[in-house]
């Protein structure tokens, strides 16, 4: 009897590390190994040898020349500028319409919630390089149903919002979703005696909701700011359709053809490298900022 409980109490202790553990493997061979494989190539170079001819090439060690080369590379500054000004554009307005939207289905007079809510959710579930396509055809003049006679989509200014709608349109129901289910969780009676008290929907929302969920939308800015991070399916799906969008419109989009158009993955592997790790630093600072959030919100309760 004593034996069969230990055995039972071995295998319910080995039971999380089996769930975990397609997880973990998963990491391992598809982030960790090619990660640990790029650093390796960053440190490498191709050398062409054979006199004038140049007939063969050889691997060999670069140390930091190819970093040094992605630091005074000004395309991938200009590229990561345009990301930010994007970025600018999406995380604010994404966040806040998924806010609006949710203390609007939230509210006591709201009708077809289900309806409304799945409505607005659906475009994060459409894979992103079919909405853009279809969005790209909404911006061509010849096909476009929303002005593209006359509002030139993708023009050098115009396109960074193009694309930035296509973003916020694409991540407004998932956070939309997680802001409202942190809504529903919070208890009735503060409402109740709200009302009691005279507060109007709109002081409740304003005074009582966005406070209370305010770790929420911390939680919402953060996955909105490493999805901007990651821009690369729409302005590369919009490019054939834009001359205003480059091979290097985003880091994204340089590494990419620096290692499979122009062939040169040593320096797309330290561009990779060094892009990395800038996201590395702004996911702990905006990891840090959601924490300060939820501090000060629990506080405030």
């Amino acid at each position: 009897m004593v034996t069969t409980a230990a055995t039972t109490r071995r295998r319910s202790h080995r039971l999380p590390y089996l769930l975990v553990l397609p997880a973990v493997l998963l990491f391992l061979l598809f982030v960790l190994a090619p990660g640990v494989y790029a650093l390796v190539l960053s440190f490498q170079a191709r050398k062409v040898t054979g006199g004038l001819l140049g007939s063969t090439s050889k691997v060999v060690y670069a140390g930091l020349d190819n970093y040094r080369s992605v630091l005074g590379d000004s395309a991938l500054w200009t590229s990561t500028l345009r990301m930010v000004a994007v970025g600018a554009i999406v995380i604010p307005v994404t966040v806040g319409l998924a806010l609006l939207f949710a203390l609007l289905l939230d509210t006591p007079r709201a009708r077809l919630v289900r309806f409304s809510r799945l409505s607005i959710f659906l475009p994060y579930a459409v894979p992103g390089v079919i909405a853009t396509l279809l969005w790209g055809f909404m911006y061509l003049p010849a096909t476009s149903p929303i002005g593209g006679h006359y509002v030139d989509f993708f023009g050098s200014t115009q396109v960074f919002f193009s694309v930035a709608n296509i973003c916020v349109w694409g991540g407004v129901g998932f956070n939309m979703v997680v802001i409202f289910t942190a809504l529903r969780a919070l208890p009735p009676e503060i409402y109740e005696a709200a009302r009691i008290d005279g507060a109007s929907e709109t002081q409740i929302a304003l005074r009582i909701k966005v406070p209370m969920v305010l770790p929420a939308v911390a939680m919402c800015t953060l996955f909105t700011v490493l999805a901007a991070l990651q821009l690369f399916n729409e302005p590369n799906t919009l490019k054939p359709l834009s001359n205003a969008i480059s091979s290097d419109w985003v880091p994204l989009m340089k590494i990419y053809t620096d290692a499979f158009v122009n062939a040169d993955i040593y320096h797309a592997a330290a561009t990779s490298i060094v892009f990395a790790a800038g996201v590395l630093i702004v996911s702990f600072a905006a990891a840090r900022m959601v924490q300060s959030r939820a501090d000060l919100a629990g506080k405030g309760e």
